[in-house]
């Protein structure tokens, strides 16, 4: 987060931008936490100037995604025919019009769901941009303001419980990520 904070230059505007920029580079890799972004608009602008910030930059991720999503996989839908395996996700493939809305504006307020996905589902869905613009950047304020709050109260706690609950949360990720190879393995 160090390096992220030394990127953004001293003039606003322009870290406004780079920082957008950044959430709009996370948005279309799909596979990368938008956290960081959020604690360095955060720590940078402070809580209200950052959560805003953040939530336009993800806004622009999620609609730039969406349109690259929809051309690459226009590119090659007869090649690849693999099922996704979620329910609301599959159900929004051929969603259109209203239930098409709820759903993005439902998947993206679930914090369990990654945006990636909801984006690529909706791409290669029958919903509109506008629509999915309208939903994407409504669903994702509840989830960034807590989110920003998170991160914004984490930040306010002495060094040694920031380590402590660092600490903590790789543990449980270990704890899972050994667990879910471990699960894998059995059903082979």
């Amino acid at each position: 987060m160090g390096l992220l904070l030394e990127l953004l230059p001293g003039n606003v505007f322009i870290a406004a931008m780079v920082s957008i920029l950044l959430s709009i580079i996370i948005a279309v890799a799909g596979l990368i936490p938008s956290t960081f972004i959020t604690a360095a608009n955060i720590i940078f602008f402070g809580f209200q100037t950052g959560l805003v910030i953040s939530i336009i930059g993800e806004a622009a991720g999620a609609i730039i995604s969406f349109l690259l999503y929809r051309i690459g996989f226009k590119a090659i839908e007869k090649r690849v025919s693999k099922p996704i395996n979620n329910r609301f996700l599959e159900r929004l493939k051929s969603a259109k019009g209203m239930e098409a809305i709820i759903l993005v504006l439902i998947l993206r307020i679930l914090p369990f769901v990654p945006s990636g996905l909801v984006t690529l589902a909706a791409s290669i869905s029958k919903m509109n941009i506008i629509h999915f613009a309208f939903a994407s950047t409504l669903g994702k304020i509840p989830a960034l303001f807590i989110e920003a709050y998170s991160v914004f109260q984490f930040l306010t706690w002495k060094f040694q419980y920031q380590i402590g609950a660092t600490i903590f949360a790789l543990a449980v990720l270990t704890i899972y990520i050994i667990w879910s190879r471990r699960k894998d393995n059995e059903s082979l």
